[in-house]
């Protein structure tokens, strides 16, 4: 995996995909805050907190390799992005809350980012590894590769309105296209190592997606917020921006093995999303169904 599909296509295709998330966010997605309290802090809470912690727990039970067991924790702090916004409306979620958790996460990954990755560099020690989260030369390119193509869209959408607007949908689908054409080409030219890197992290990643959208989903309906949020929430929480994860593991990190379950999970996690979409869809349904207890359908 260190050709040039990830070592100089990946990190285009994120500048990309992140200034067309731009396109879609104002600042009032930030100020929207107050407006989902209870939603917002659940949905944070369980992405900075929860899903890290179930990450050390995974690569420490199942003993990964210390390269590896990184990229599990550098995903882990990954957050969510456009594709959890798309996948929220078409499952009927509260896309409102999406924008504004992508909003608040963009910010909130500068930081949260480099000290997981920095605290699993120290803890788990892999060879010829430099720390992330406390060189201020590795926050700032972080920072740089997070938020200013991010900016760059929210200021195209003020400053060109209708420039943002017309270009926002073919952003969208070119940003889709990209990677799947850096991530097709990265795998051609692994193709020899595909099977072995699948046997080294595919039950770790299938483990960690699928407890990341179960807890996206069920920990903000046991907290009281409306279906509609949970969904959005299980979106935001669950499909965390592997794109990302894999360009600060090679561009930052030196280390092609610790992009490794970034890569697997980007493959493993459309159809889950898909179908772990279809089922809260259809529970959706089956609540707003004549009937159905009015208690709950408020929640």
């Amino acid at each position: 995996m260190d050709g040039w599909p990830v070592t100089v296509a990946l990190p285009i295709a994120l500048a990309f995909i992140m200034f067309g998330l731009g396109l879609a966010l104002t600042v009032a997605d930030f100020a929207r805050v107050v407006s989902y309290p209870k939603a917002v802090t659940v949905a944070l809470g369980c992405q900075i907190v929860v899903l890290p912690l179930i990450a050390f727990g995974l690569v420490a039970l199942l003993d990964l390799a210390p390269p590896l067991a990184v990229g599990v924790m550098l995903l882990a702090a990954s957050p969510g992005g456009a594709t959890a916004n798309l996948l929220s409306h078409l499952f009927r979620g509260d896309v409102a809350l999406n924008v504004t958790l992508t909003a608040v996460n963009s910010v909130l990954a500068v930081v949260t980012l480099p000290l997981v990755t920095n605290f699993a560099l120290t803890h788990f020690a892999p060879d010829g590894a430099g720390g992330l989260g406390l060189q201020f030369g590795k926050v700032l390119q972080v920072f740089l590769i997070v938020l200013i193509p991010v900016l760059a869209g929210m200021l195209t959408r003020r400053w060109a309105p209708g420039f943002a607007r017309a270009m926002d949908r073919p952003v969208r689908i070119g940003s889709i296209a990209f990677l799947a054409l850096v991530t097709l080409a990265a795998l051609f030219a692994e193709r020899a190592n595909i099977v072995d890197y699948a046997l080294q992290v595919g039950a770790v990643m299938l483990i960690f997606a699928v407890a990341s959208l179960a807890i996206g989903y069920w920990v903000p309906l046991v907290a009281g917020v409306r279906h509609a949020q949970a969904i959005a929430c299980s979106m935001e929480v669950g499909i965390h921006n592997s794109t990302l994860a894999m360009t600060i593991a090679i561009s930052l990190l030196d280390s092609v093995r610790m992009a490794v379950p970034a890569g697997v999970y980007g493959v493993a996690i459309a159809p889950m999303a898909l179908g772990a979409g279809a089922l809260m869809a259809r529970r959706s349904r089956a609540r707003a169904e004549p009937g159905a207890d009015p208690i709950r359908e408020r929640r």
